[in-house]
């Protein structure tokens, strides 16, 4: 009989509120996730495809009592050790205790929950399970069937298919009453609220929201498969039922134990953070694809995902994300999956040297920005691993010309911030790119060689002259001299920055319209953290000030930053989630990079250790963000605990594990050599000059050679004061996709002004504008 109530309710996600993730080791395509004491999404069989919305239990006695567990919020996880993705939790309720163990099926598209109920004899254990197959919860169909004398709690969609088995005891068949139904209408929850127990049996529901409920025994054990139909999926749970689950759960512990000992941890952690470090390398390791290998995902979740049914969610590749999960493999001592990371990477590069914003598996953009530190990103992972003579053949040259081209035709402006938010210049941004520019010269024939060097230590000389503010109301009010700014809006024809331009705030409710010259972040610090900039440094320490009387929380975890002043990005004041508009809270991986500027300053990152770890879930997962505030509007927020944004955050624990490495080392884990030979954190003081229409300037030393740095083959007609000594010169290309020539500017004295104009050789039209340089 088919439900009623078609299609069901809108779909949603559950809650990012995770607390634990995991896999096996084995060639099982399956990763889960638990939170609220139940399993909610798992994906299969690919880590960024989303199958279920959760699968959990009532607990009931059929004469009108009935307990939803994860509502009760009385539960406990226990695994066999930190960082061992196997789990126990057990649900106390003063009439009975449930207990749930968890493991994945090591070959097979399949999840073992064992079920056992203690308590009063008159109760049984009810599992209630959303399918969300193909990334949705829309158009699904729900079925209680049969499969080869078995019966079977199923669905599909398109060409994904579930199966929910159960055994009992005796291995024999454990299903009891069953039904199908539309959620929020006709499904197994409906008629517990309405009627205290399950009176419904509907044989299908569907297409739409739909939902199954089945009655268990007493103690039982439950395979969810997943495949290519739903019989597929049933034969695989069923396969997987042919094993004592104790077999199951020995051999996924034993993998993972055996897994731990091959990692390189760093050393001289107190137990606590050594624990800490053991569940991070987990989440990195957990996050990693089978099918796409090198491919790791930012988050199994959907940041406040119980509010809506995103296709993306966090189960992407960001390759920013991806090359700082890398850094941490590799602080982790795990250089082939760091590898395979690189060769995924080289991959999934664009035609035109950049990498999408974000992407699925395969590489299919989803958002269609373009930021350029995840341009350098792939180049400084590509030189950590020849640092360590660990590239083991991988030829890298190819890919690190095409992205650094992209970098020094594009830059030093870029689509998008690191928060994937405004255009402009941003200081974290530029710390990448050129620090990507002096690495991968290395690779380069000449002349692409020296021009990528070239545009590293011109933009390095004027990373202040674009991003820093002096002498503002700002500065005046807190005391400082000047500052680093969020992010610059670009340079106009002439070079002259506009700090006083209104800089957008995306998703706040309300924009304040604040002027750029009064938007920081904690960026800047990326310029100490690569060995651009001295930690001692005055504008470094100025802005460092200026962060912390206005980004700074005091939690009783520990210290923890907003991104920047006007945030946008969290749950709203009254504590609901973020709808596309809210208030920006405390991100817990900014702590880590706080750490990493301490330490270059020579002191003992130890305290931000500390922090990032006392800001983690109930299983030591590390979120994106915590609440910010004293008081908490919602009886889930507090001060310095997870929101319902993204956990885990992979980055974050990135950040963790790469930190903890740092305080081994005594210097960042992820500072580039050639960066530190190069520079040392002391600002350039190049002997050339450089103006190209993305980076023009308005004025050169006395004593320095112009280079003028074209998109197109051109022609340059200049002159000095006013066009004498007039001349015409070709430019040429050179290696990065960009023509150059330079102007005959040796011997000029002091207020000479240097003027030029282009013709356009590929089209024979003149560009129509004069431009000028004065010599200072």
């Amino acid at each position: 009989m088919q439900a009623p109530g078609a299609p069901g309710i809108d779909p949603t996600w559950t809650s990012s509120d995770k607390d634990l993730v995991g896999c096996s080791l084995g060639s099982g395509r399956l990763w889960f996730t638990t939170g609220f004491g139940i399993l909610n999404e798992v994906y299969s069989p690919r880590v960024d495809l989303p199958q279920i919305r959760d699968l959990g239990f009532i607990v009931a006695d059929g004469q009108g009592f009935w307990v939803e567990v994860k509502r009760l919020e009385s539960y406990r996880i226990t695994l066999p050790r930190p960082g061992v993705p196997a789990l126990e939790i057990i649900h106390a309720h003063p009439r009975f205790e449930l207990r749930l163990r968890i493991a994945p099926d090591p070959q097979r598209e399949v999840l073992l929950i064992e079920v056992s109920l203690q308590g009063d004899a008159g109760l049984r254990p009810y599992a209630l399970l959303a399918p969300h197959l193909g990334g949705t919860g829309h158009d699904n169909v729900a079925e209680v069937g049969w499969h080869r004398g078995r019966r079977m709690l199923w669905a599909e969609q398109g060409p994904f298919g579930l199966a929910l088995a159960a055994v009992d005891s005796s291995q024999c068949d454990a299903w009891g009453t069953a039904s199908a139904g539309y959620v929020g209408a006709s499904d197994g929850w409906q008629d517990f609220d309405r009627h205290g127990r399950l009176t419904w049996e509907f044989d299908s529901a569907g297409p739409g929201n739909v939902a199954l409920i089945g009655a268990l025994p007493r103690l039982a054990t439950l395979a969810l498969g997943f495949a290519a139909s739903r019989e597929s999926a049933a034969t695989l749970a069923i396969a997987s039922l042919c094993q004592p689950f104790d077999a199951v759960w020995a051999a996924h512990v034993g993998a993972w134990q055996q897994w731990h000992q091959q990692v390189q941890a760093p050393q001289g952690l107190p137990p606590a953070l050594a624990d800490q470090l053991a569940t991070s390398a987990m989440v990195l390791r957990v996050h990693q694809d089978k099918t796409f290998v090198g491919a790791l995902v930012a988050s199994l979740s959907v940041p406040w995902g119980n509010t809506n049914d995103s296709l993306g969610g966090y189960h992407l590749v960001w390759p920013r994300d991806l090359v700082e999960s890398a850094g941490a493999l590799l602080a982790l001592g795990a250089e082939p999956e760091a590898r395979e990371i690189l060769r995924y990477l080289a991959a999934t590069q664009l035609a035109e040297g950049n990498w999408s914003q974000n992407q699925w598996l395969g590489g299919k953009a989803y958002w269609q920005g373009c930021q350029l530190d995840e341009t350098a990103f792939p180049v400084l992972l590509a030189a950590a691993l020849a640092e360590r003579d660990a590239l083991d053949g991988i030829e890298v040259a190819a890919m690190i010309q095409r992205a650094l081209g992209f970098i020094a035709r594009i830059g030093p402006s870029s689509e998008q911030d690191r928060w994937e938010e405004d255009a402009g210049i941003n200081a974290f941004t530029l710390a990448t790119c050129i620090s990507a520019l002096v690495c991968g010269a290395a690779w380069l024939d000449e002349p692409a060689r020296e021009w990528a060097l070239r545009i590293a230590d011109d933009w390095n000389s004027r990373v202040e002259e674009w991003t820093a503010a002096q002498d503002t109301a700002l500065a005046r009010a807190h005391g400082v001299a000047g500052y680093y700014v969020r992010v610059a809006p670009p340079l106009d024809t002439e070079g002259m920055r506009h700090l006083e331009r209104v800089l957008p705030i995306k998703n706040k409710l309300r924009d304040p319209g604040l002027p750029a010259e009064e938007q920081v972040a904690t960026d800047f610090l990326h310029l100490v953290r690569m060995g651009l900039r001295d930690p001692g440094d005055p504008l470094v320490l100025d802005t460092l000030k200026l962060v912390d009387a206005l980004l700074r929380v005091e939690t009783p975890a520990g210290p923890a930053w907003h991104r920047y002043v006007g945030d946008g990005y969290g749950e709203r004041d009254d504590g609901s989630a973020f709808d596309g508009t809210g208030r920006g809270r405390a991100w817990p991986l900014l702590g880590g990079e706080r750490g990493h500027y301490e330490l270059a300053a020579g002191r003992d990152p130890l305290p931000y250790l500390q922090a990032m770890a006392s800001m983690v879930g109930r299983g030591g997962l590390i979120p994106e963000q915590v609440w910010d505030e004293p008081t908490a509007p919602r009886p889930w927020l507090a001060l310095g605990r997870p929101t319902g944004s993204a956990m885990p955050l992979v980055w974050a624990h990135a950040e963790f594990v790469k930190l903890a490495a740092s305080r081994a080392l005594g210097r960042p884990f992820d500072r580039p050599d050639a960066v530190w030979r190069r520079y040392g954190g002391r600002r350039p003081a190049p002997a050339e000059a450089l103006w190209s229409p993305r980076a023009p300037i308005a004025q050169m030393r006395a004593g320095q050679r112009l280079w003028l740095c074209l998109p197109r083959p051109a022609r340059v007609h200049q002159g000095i004061d006013g066009w004498q000594a007039a001349s015409e010169l070709d430019a040429t290309e050179n290696g990065l996709g960009l023509y150059v020539v330079a102007l005959p500017t040796s011997g000029l004295a002091a207020g000479t002004r240097i003027d030029f104009t282009f013709l356009w050789l590929d089209d024979g039209t003149w560009e129509g504008v004069d431009h000028h340089v004065t010599v200072r």
